[in-house]
């Protein structure tokens, strides 16, 4: 999914354990942003399901979300929020191209993560997340740096009848969890300013030993260096996302 630049902060759970990430209940957000903005405080559960239905994308239907119909209704209901705090945009009301490619190869090919530790970088939906976990990979990390979007990824994964275990941590700055086999990245190349950062981040993994795979539908800033394409599918989309009807959703891996 379209990686975020603007962090919200999700409360600490203390309940939840073996997470090496750092894990948080996205049950409700009470945050206080820079430069001290108005104070936020609902039920983000509450308003995820209240502004999405639950779909099964075309390319996974094994899988069940919660997803915005129309992308109008979902950007409108955060308006004000956009406009007075700057939140992250509902990139994790929609299931990308990318991930999806990404999830259906997963499912395909399930001994790729059976027993791994797997991240799932910019998770939003969490959709490639969820069919590692489904495939049984030993642990799935959904990380992304909106809690909006760990909220959601939590909501689809008991959907699904998966445990995932959710990480806010921005792995720009740092090093993935220790230990972690697998890092999955759906459609994250969206944007040039944060592009480099994230190859960065993803070679750096991937040097490192870890399987580094993105999904990518061909988005303008994907580094077309030192990529091993690995899979290729065709991902029906909507017109009010993309500007066609299908896109090939490819699977690729660092090297």
């Amino acid at each position: 999914m379209p990686i975020s630049t603007t962090r919200e902060t999700a409360s600490p759970n203390s309940n939840q354990t073996g997470c090496s990430a750092g894990c948080y209940s996205p049950v409700s957000l009470v945050g206080n942003l820079p430069d001290d903005p108005p104070l936020i405080e609902y039920d983000l559960n509450t308003f995820i399901t209240a502004n999405t239905e639950i779909v099964f994308p075309p390319l996974v239907p094994e899988i069940r979300l919660h997803l915005a119909a129309e992308i109008t209704p979902i950007w409108q209901a955060i308006e004000i929020e956009l406009d007075e705090i700057g939140t992250p945009p509902p990139f994790w009301a929609f299931c990308w191209p990318g991930g999806q490619a990404l999830a259906r190869y997963i499912l395909d090919n399930p001994d790729i993560v059976r027993g791994k530790q797997v991240l799932e970088f910019a998770a939003g939906s969490a959709v490639s997340g969820i069919a590692a976990a489904m495939a049984h990979a030993a642990e799935v990390i959904a990380n992304d740096i909106d809690a909006k979007a760990i909220a959601a990824a939590q909501i689809n994964a008991a959907l699904n009848d998966v445990t995932l275990t959710l990480s806010p941590e921005d792995y720009l700055a740092r090093d993935a969890p220790t230990g972690c086999d697998i890092i999955l990245a759906g459609d994250i190349f969206y944007e040039q300013s944060p592009a480099v950062e994230i190859e960065t981040f993803l070679r750096r993994e991937a040097a490192n030993g870890a399987i580094v795979l993105i999904g990518d539908p061909g988005r303008k800033y994907l580094p077309i260096d030192n990529l091993q394409e690995t899979a290729r599918y065709e991902v029906p989309t909507s017109l009010e996302l993309e500007d066609r009807e299908m896109r090939d959703g490819v699977v690729w891996r660092v090297r």
